[in-house]
């Protein structure tokens, strides 16, 4: 295949072979289940959906993480590996434009996650630094790893901390599920059949009650969500509204999502709110802690950079570190990344395998190059 690349190529392909990075090709056309199922919402409904002969769902390719660790996994190359690649998505923007290059690097299998999450920065950084010289760059960091181990010490119910950890990404998301989770609401929209079936928590026989509603309305068992998904959900949002999270424990979590500080003052910060609301981190705040002495060694001053603890990525593969940088006052993120431990594993890995990465929207890079010109 012929690759088509932007101007700033030489560059980018320059700094991939300076910081040890294997270029990679991935086919446009792949598989969508495993977007559809681990890429998150915002990702979910802006995919180019098509159909291969046989009548497996197919997409273009709207990112290039999940591709690159199916070809990491497919070619069972060695790890630890760095992975280099440059080329167009495909997926619907607000801002115009359905295809749109971005570049990246990925890397897996290393088993030191603060070197690995620092390096992924740096790299980030680095390319953007090079093709924007003398623009200020201001880097955002949130860890989805330390927002989960606040709702683990919280005590909050196993459904509430996946609802709350999906939603991480989202600020409106997680606005409404913390809404919820302050005013639970009870459901009047169920017949009495079934919100006694829910009641009773059996899902077999609200299962078949489903089955038998979406068969008297000639819909197909196979054409959406089947009904033993529509029932664990039921009964998923039944537990949720039963929840009733104490003052002081929703006191905690607001404090902690309203912790923002220059990253080398963060750690203080989060020790403090963990003493305040007497909550045990140490693990977590350990990690986060190494991690910010990597940052620093890879040159970048641990006060140029900002923690956001209500800071997420749209992207439900995300476990660990998450950030963005931005050029100047622009809201539009320049690079965007984070770490996936377990992405892997989802998507067939024999074993764990660690992984880290990031993508560069290049044609906003380009866009501010030639506005600085």
């Amino acid at each position: 295949m012929t690759l088509r690349y932007p101007a700033s190529a030489q560059s980018i392909l320059a700094l991939f072979a300076e910081r040890g990075a294997e270029l990679v090709d991935v086919p446009i056309i792949q598989p969508a289940d495993p977007f559809l199922d681990m890429a998150g919402e915002d990702l979910r409904r802006r995919i180019f959906l098509t159909e291969s002969e046989t009548g497996e769902t197919l997409c273009l390719r709207p990112e290039f993480t999940i591709p690159v660790c199916l070809d990491h996994i497919s070619t069972r190359a060695a790890t630890p590996h760095r992975y280099a690649y440059i080329g167009e998505v495909f997926r619907q923007r607000r801002e115009g434009g359905n295809e749109f290059f971005q570049c990246g690097i990925e890397d897996l299998g290393e088993p030191d996650a603060a070197e690995a999450d620092a390096r992924s920065i740096a790299d980030a950084h680095a390319m953007l630094a090079g093709a924007l010289p003398g623009t200020t760059l201001s880097v955002t960091l949130g860890d989805q790893a330390i927002f989960e181990a606040v709702l683990a010490a919280l005590g909050l119910p196993r459904g509430w901390q996946k609802r709350l950890a999906r939603a991480f990404g989202s600020p409106d998301q997680l606005q409404a599920a913390l809404s919820d989770l302050a005013n639970p609401q009870r459901s009047g929209a169920f017949s009495q059949e079934v919100a006694d079936l829910v009641a009773s928590g059996d899902d077999q026989a609200l299962s078949r009650r489903i089955a038998d509603a979406m068969q008297e309305a000639g819909l197909s068992p196979g054409a959406g969500r089947t009904p033993q998904d529509i029932a664990r959900r039921l009964l998923e949002k039944s537990d949720l509204r039963s929840v009733r999270l104490s003052q002081a424990a929703f006191d905690a979590l607001r404090d902690f999502l309203a912790i923002n500080v220059p990253l080398d003052e963060a750690a203080a910060a989060l020790d403090a709110f963990a003493k305040q609301a007497e909550l045990s981190l140490t693990r977590s705040l350990d990690a986060f802690s190494r991690r910010v002495d990597a940052i620093a060694r890879q040159g970048l001053q641990p006060r140029d950079v900002e923690y956001d603890a209500a800071f997420g990525r749209p992207l439900d593969y995300y476990t660990g570190l998450v950030f963005e940088i931005h050029a100047g006052e622009n809201t539009k993120p320049l690079a965007g990344g984070g770490r996936y431990d377990r992405l892997l594993t989802l998507l067939g890995a024999g074993k764990p395998i660690p992984g880290v990465g990031f993508s560069v929207w290049l044609d906003r890079v380009e866009d501010l190059a030639g506005g600085a010109a």
